[in-house]
């Protein structure tokens, strides 16, 4: 989506020259899609640049986000994209993966808010960081779970966005862990093509799950969606 050093938001912008994983559309569309209510505090598992914890940040002005990403380089670039943002006192970004996190940190969390690494069986990388921004060896789906368990309160959600595929099995996990998916959205890229990325929201609250499908593109095929545009128009300097 975006291979420039930087990328600009409607309020803040996003410098990735060193990040692994750039800014892209399903970071867009998960900072956007989850629900933001009554949220305090919020942690940002896998922050890459920041942008899904400015986001968050942007929409819900009583949230305090901590951003944890295991890649230095990436800690670094989003602590200084959220020190210019318009909300440097609620946004604290470390460099500490979600497991060492889980386990030195008290406290709990509103919200945990994951645009993870989710290729679990193919080839890797060999550019070693971009490897661990793009596949789960190093945040494998149990960890996620078992995290999410300790470090979310009663009331609190998850929020995740994953390939179809990966989404089936997580959801499968989830509920064993007693972690219960609340609401769907399938996302397809056209709206003449099948589902490749499933947004969801877990709770420990069993409840009728909320579906929704929508594409990224309407027809035209190069035109956002009606639905796209709702989500993305107050980031977005073009919507």
């Amino acid at each position: 989506m975006s291979h420039n050093k930087y990328f600009q938001f409607k309020q803040f912008r996003i410098e990735q020259h060193f990040a692994a994983m750039k800014v892209n559309t399903d970071g867009v569309l998960l900072g956007a899609w989850t629900n933001i209510d009554g949220l305090d505090t919020v942690l940002d598992v896998g922050t890459g640049t920041g942008l899904i914890a400015l986001m968050i940040a942007q929409r819900n002005q009583n949230s305090f986000i901590t951003g944890i990403d295991i890649d230095q380089h990436a800690a670094v670039e989003a602590a200084e994209n959220a020190g210019k943002s318009p909300w440097p006192d609620r946004i604290s970004i470390q460099h500490i993966s979600f497991q060492d996190f889980t386990e030195t940190k008290s406290g709990k969390f509103s919200l945990i808010i994951s645009n993870p690494p989710f290729f679990s069986n193919s080839v890797k990388n060999s550019n070693t960081r971009l490897s661990a921004a793009r596949h789960n060896h190093l945040l494998p789906f149990a960890d996620i779970i078992s995290g999410t368990l300790r470090m979310v309160d009663e009331k609190g959600r998850l929020s995740i966005i994953l390939p179809v595929d990966e989404a089936d099995l997580f959801i499968e996990m989830a509920a064993k862990n007693g972690l219960f998916l609340r609401r769907i959205a399938s996302v397809k890229p056209f709206p003449d093509k099948e589902p490749n990325r499933s947004l969801m929201e877990f709770s420990f609250l069993i409840s009728e799950t909320e579906r929704t499908v929508f594409s990224v593109y309407n027809e035209t095929k190069v035109n956002y969606s009606q639905e796209f545009i709702r989500l993305a128009r107050d980031f977005y300097l073009k919507l």
